[in-house]
C-alpha cells in the first residue's frame, strides 16, 4: 500500500473541497484532494450555480476565480408570478446586493485551474473506501487509486467534502444518522438552445404547478417545471414539454428553441447530526442538502468552507482548538436558516396535490404579503442574496 502523509486529506474535488484547499494554501497548510471523478467528468457535468454575493466576493478576494464577474451575469432581483402577473423582488433597492448566473462546472473549471497552478496535491480517479483511526489525532484514508491499488492517505485532520452519498460521513455521524425531510414532487429541468426568455429569474406559481425560468448564456436557457419524483424524462415529447412549461407561466411567452438535455431532479433536505468528530469534518452536500428553490446549496458549502477555514489555521498553526470545538454550532446555525428558506420559498411556489381551495388561496395570500411588504420583500431579499458569514 501507497502511503501519502499530509496536513489536510480532503475528500471531495467539488467547490467545498477545491475551495478549502485553495484557502489552506493561502495560509500555508498543505493538503492533498481525492475525487472518484475524472477531471472530465468534474469539469462537464452540468449544474446551476446562482452565487450570492458573499460566495462572490470570497471568490475574488482570494483569487479563485477571475471569470465569475466576467463570464457570470450579475442579476439584481428575481420576479415572482402569480396569478397571471410578475411582480419583481429587487435586491439591490432592498439590501443593497446582487447575485451572479454562473453555473457550477464554470466555477469548478476555475478552481481546478488555480490549484493545479499552484501545485495542489489533485488526484483524479481516487476512490475513497473508508476513514480509520477517526478517533485519534492521525486519522486516515483508506483509498483505491485510478488503477486500483490501494492508497492510504494519513493527515493531521480528514474533511468529507464528499457529496451527499459521503464515504467520510460514516466516520462522523454514521451512514444514515441526520434530519431528512423528501418531498412530494421533483423538477422536470430543460437545457435548450434559445435567447433568454426574461432578463432575471422567474420564480412562477399556478395552479398548474410551479416553474422557473431561468438562463446559462445568450444562447442556452434553463427551465423547470413541477413533475412527479418518478417522472420519467423521456415521457414528454418537445411540444408537450413546452406546453408544460408555458401552462405555468400564463402572462409571459417563453421563447422556444432545441431540447438537448433533460432530467428530473428530485427534493430533498438532509443535516447530519454530527458535522465533526474529533479531527474529522464534514462540509457541502456531505453535511447537508437542500432543495434548489432556494440557491442555497452551493452557497452553504463556501460559508462551511470559511468557517472550517480558520478553525483549522487556528488548530494547525496555533495549536488553538476553541474554533474547530465551535465549528458544528457556528455553521449549523446557518445550515438551518437556509434550511427553512429553502422550505418556505418551495412550500410558496409549488402546487400540492392534496391542496384545498383554502390552502390554494392562502399561498396565494403568502405571496401577496411578500410582494406588497417592503419588509416581506427585503426578507426574501435578504435571504437570497447571503447572510453575513458567522466566523
Amino acid at each position: 500500500m501507497t502511503t501519502v502523509r499530509t496536513r489536510v486529506a480532503i475528500v471531495g474535488a467539488g467547490p467545498a473541497g477545491l475551495f478549502l484547499s485553495h484557502l489552506l494554501h493561502l495560509s500555508g497548510i498543505e493538503s492533498v484532494v481525492i475525487d472518484q471523478r475524472s477531471r472530465e467528468q468534474i469539469e462537464t457535468t452540468i449544474r446551476a450555480g446562482i452565487l450570492e454575493h458573499g460566495t462572490v466576493a470570497a471568490f475574488e478576494a482570494t483569487g479563485a476565480s477571475t471569470r465569475v464577474k466576467t463570464v457570470g451575469n450579475q442579476h439584481d432581483g428575481i420576479e415572482l408570478r402569480f396569478d397571471g402577473e410578475g411582480h419583481r423582488i429587487d435586491f439591490a433597492d432592498l439590501v443593497g446586493r446582487s447575485v451572479w448566473l454562473y453555473p457550477q462546472h464554470e466555477a469548478l473549471k476555475d478552481l481546478i485551474a488555480v490549484r493545479l497552478e499552484q501545485g495542489q496535491d489533485l488526484r483524479f480517479g481516487v476512490t475513497a473506501l473508508r476513514v480509520e483511526d477517526e478517533a485519534s489525532d492521525q486519522p486516515r484514508i483508506i483509498a483505491e487509486d485510478a488503477d486500483g491499488e490501494p492508497l492510504e492517505i494519513v493527515a493531521d485532520v480528514v474533511v468529507g467534502a464528499d457529496g451527499s452519498r459521503s464515504v467520510v460521513r460514516k466516520a462522523v455521524s454514521g451512514t444514515h444518522s441526520g434530519f431528512f425531510r423528501e418531498y412530494p414532487f421533483a423538477w422536470f429541468g430543460i437545457l435548450c438552445e434559445a435567447p433568454p426568455s426574461a432578463d432575471e429569474l422567474i420564480y412562477s406559481n399556478s395552479p398548474d404547478g410551479f416553474a422557473l425560468i431561468s438562463q446559462r448564456s445568450a444562447t442556452v436557457q434553463r427551465m423547470y417545471f413541477q413533475c412527479a419524483p418518478d417522472t420519467d424524462p423521456q415521457s414528454y415529447s418537445e411540444a408537450q414539454l413546452w406546453d408544460a412549461l408555458q401552462l405555468r407561466v400564463p402572462g409571459t411567452t417563453l421563447t422556444e428553441g432545441p431540447i438537448f438535455q433533460r432530467d428530473v431532479l428530485r427534493f430533498r433536505s438532509f443535516v447530519a447530526d454530527e458535522v465533526r468528530k474529533n479531527r474529522v469534518a464534514l462540509i457541502g452536500d456531505a453535511a447537508h442538502t437542500v432543495p434548489p428553490t432556494g440557491a442555497k446549496g452551493m452557497n452553504l458549502a463556501i460559508a462551511d468552507v470559511i468557517v472550517l477555514e480558520r478553525a483549522l489555521r487556528a488548530l494547525l498553526l496555533e495549536n488553538d482548538e476553541r474554533l474547530i470545538e465551535q465549528f458544528p454550532e457556528t455553521v449549523l446555525r446557518r445550515i438551518w436558516k437556509a434550511q427553512h428558506f429553502s422550505w418556505w420559498m418551495t412550500s410558496m411556489l409549488h402546487a400540492d396535490e392534496n391542496a384545498t381551495d383554502f390552502d390554494r388561496r392562502r399561498q396565494v395570500g403568502e405571496l401577496r404579503s411578500v410582494v406588497e411588504s417592503r419588509a416581506g420583500s427585503t426578507y426574501l431579499a435578504e435571504a437570497y442574496t447571503g447572510w453575513p458569514i458567522d466566523v
